[in-house]
């Protein structure tokens, strides 16, 4: 079966959520997809200074950026997959999964990068995958990408796409996720942003250069590096079912856990 995904590239302004919300609809208007993916803290933005601003813009899962994706969800029936502060028992850097019938789940960062450790709790939900009726569909957060172990554990639960909303601010990632990708023999949609936020003491640059990248490792779509853009591709998710690399050797089956062992 052939799916459209779709990963959104914006540019947020810092604390103007309902503003960040309806410029990454905008974007979203202008191409159909099955399941879009958003960036990390696409509503927020996401260089704080102080833990109280993280406070502040923190949301429980159902709150005011579900409720509008969700609306948005069921207008056109679709998934989307988006990055936002979480108010629980801590404050998360969260991502959420919903579509037209609501909320289908959340993953808490669990790989915290730089001053995120001053702001997040580190995630405690593992790595999910959910069944949707379009795929298998697990979730990572940015620096996520740069311990294997995360992508590996959602394959080896079966995720045929690992939806992976951004802000890269290190050059590293976007040709890393084609190894992950490659690896894991899986589908990746890295939704990442553009811009500046310079803000107390630190000065960040996102790089942009959204991509989706298929089992093979071959690059689908990358987006530029400066612009607000959204990127879409058709494709199979059931070629990420097919771990068999030659008649001899099976990515998974030839696993030898037994010497993996420190």
């Amino acid at each position: 079966m052939m799916v459209r995904i779709a990963v959104v590239q914006t540019n947020p302004i810092f604390g103007e959520v309902k503003k960040n919300i309806q410029n990454a609809l905008d974007l979203m208007e202008t191409a159909k997809a099955d399941l879009y993916v958003l960036p990390e803290l696409f509503n927020t933005g996401y260089n704080f200074v102080e833990q109280s601003e993280a406070k502040a813009l923190a949301e429980p899962a159902d709150g005011l950026t579900f409720k509008t994706l969700n609306e948005w969800a069921k207008k056109h029936v679709c998934h989307i997959v988006y990055g936002f502060v979480e108010h629980a028992d801590y404050i998360y850097n969260s991502s959420a999964l919903v579509d037209h019938s609501g909320l289908i789940g959340v993953y808490r960062k669990v790989h915290l990068f730089y001053s995120e450790n001053l702001y997040f709790a580190p995630g405690n939900l593992g790595f999910p995958v959910f069944d949707l009726p379009i795929g298998k569909v697990g979730m990572m957060v940015c620096f996520d990408w740069l311990y294997p172990e995360s992508a590996r554990s959602l394959a080896l639960k079966g995720a045929q796409l690992i939806a992976h909303p951004s802000n890269l601010v290190l050059p590293y990632c976007p040709d890393g996720m084609v190894t992950r990708a490659l690896e894991n023999k899986i589908f990746t949609a890295t939704a990442d942003r553009v811009g500046e936020e310079n803000r107390g003491s630190i000065d960040l640059k996102f790089i942009g250069t959204s991509e989706i990248v298929a089992p093979n490792g071959k690059i689908l779509c990358r987006l530029g590096t400066s612009e607000s853009a959204i990127g879409v591709v058709d494709i199979d998710l059931s070629f990420a079912d097919k771990k068999q690399i030659n008649e001899y050797n099976h990515l998974l089956n030839g696993r030898r856990t037994d010497q993996y062992s420190l």
